[in-house]
């Protein structure tokens, strides 16, 4: 297959290897405390591979499912199917799965293991907002994250959140049990398990933060590549003005109710802006107008 036509990214590559070799770590260090909790090494090989499958595998069906969203031909939604031949002709990949959820947020999101199995999902509430032209550069920048294989390493990265949650959860249930007991042994066995819960929630914080890292990277990555694609920065930059000043009109409740895909919006759903930046899904609004505008100016330089 020919080589797509939208451009790598250097620092995400970077960023996406390293990332990679740190969850390796950190799933190596889940598996020894499992082990010292006296779990059987196949019980925890099994345990972790089929986390790790299953988020692998199924993660274009659990996003889709989580945004009661749907795939659509191009009889059912044209407009959108049009947009996105374009953009694969464009970019000279092949044409993602395209998808619809009924939510009226105005947002869009990539999601699937690698460019064969993939799909790209628009909202109702964007493609009613937006015009031809900023939809087709919102989702030239959805096709990005597509082309730069990122969005495996996001599932990947929150698998290993869920697993650490999960042995520390088993950790604290095993202290709580044997908190009645008296002895030695008994006490010792308590302060190991009270050790895996906090081995376990420092492993969770390390991959969080290491996801939200590379998250507000991707975003700037996939910005500047869909931008790049459609010649058209400015574009992209009032396509995202918009989706924020839309998203604020949205009742909070129905935001929350889909805080939890935000690492894979176009645009988070709820922005946290009285939390630390560290803690963010996306670079700031700001950031991101200003890569644009000096894009643009290098592209009609």
């Amino acid at each position: 297959m020919a080589v797509t036509k939208i451009e790598s990214d250097h620092g995400l590559n970077v960023r996406m290897f390293v990332t990679g070799l740190a969850l390796v770590v950190l799933y190596g260090v889940i598996v020894t405390v499992l082990l010292a909790l006296g779990i059987s090494f196949v019980t925890v090989i099994v345990i972790a591979a089929a986390l790790l499958f299953a988020q692998f595998y199924f993660s274009d069906k659990i996003a889709m499912m989580s945004m009661q969203a749907h795939e659509v031909t191009p009889q059912q939604e044209p407009r959108l199917h049009e947009v996105v031949d374009r953009l694969c002709l464009m970019a000279n990949m092949t044409k993602p799965r395209v998808g619809v959820s009924e939510l009226d947020i105005p947002n869009a999101f990539a999601t699937g293991r690698n460019p064969n199995h993939a799909v790209i999902c628009a909202t109702r509430g964007l493609m009613h907002r937006l015009s031809d032209e900023e939809l087709e550069a919102v989702l030239a920048h959805e096709l990005s994250h597509v082309a730069h294989r990122d969005v495996a390493v996001m599932t990947i990265a929150s698998g290993v959140g869920m697993l650490a949650g999960l042995v520390s959860r088993m950790a604290m249930w095993g202290a709580m049990l044997s908190g009645g007991g008296r002895g030695r042994n008994q006490n010792n066995i308590v302060l190991v398990e009270l050790a895996t819960m906090l081995i376990s929630v420092v492993i969770y914080a390390i991959a969080f933060l290491l996801t939200m890292a590379l998250s507000r990277y991707r975003e700037l990555a996939a910005d500047r590549s869909g931008a790049i694609l459609i010649g058209k920065p400015s574009v992209l930059a009032s396509a995202l003005v918009h989706v924020t000043g839309d998203m604020a009109k949205i009742p909070r409740t129905d935001l929350r109710r889909a805080e939890s895909m935000n690492q894979f919006f176009f645009a988070p759903a709820l922005s946290g802006n009285t939390a630390a930046t560290i803690f963010s899904t996306h670079p700031s609004l700001e950031r991101r107008l200003d890569q644009l505008a000096k894009l643009e100016k290098e592209l009609n330089g």
